[in-house]
């Protein structure tokens, strides 16, 4: 659910398995979220390594709280700890 307001900002490439999970998870839940394609936007490189400290993907910004990797525990408790579900 690529939402332009959204609080939620999910790093990845089309090539990412892991990537999709995580846009396909938080659609099932009805989550809006801004997809961000690193692969086609070297500012978005860039930001996924200054947010998380490596390059690896999915980076999940969700309103500041950074998750590495399709954690979907870390990703359930950060929606209800920032009230986003």
């Amino acid at each position: 659910m690529n939402t332009p307001n959204s609080q939620i900002t999910i790093y990845g490439a089309d090539w990412c398995a892991f990537c999709h999970e995580a846009m396909r998870y938080l659609d099932k839940l009805n989550v809006a979220y801004i997809y961000k394609n690193v692969d086609l936007n070297s500012d978005d490189a860039k930001t996924v390594v200054e947010k998380s400290g490596q390059t690896g993907i999915p980076v999940i910004d969700m309103d500041g709280e950074i998750i590495v990797g399709f954690d979907r525990p870390k990703i359930d408790s950060t929606l209800k700890a920032k009230k986003l579900l």
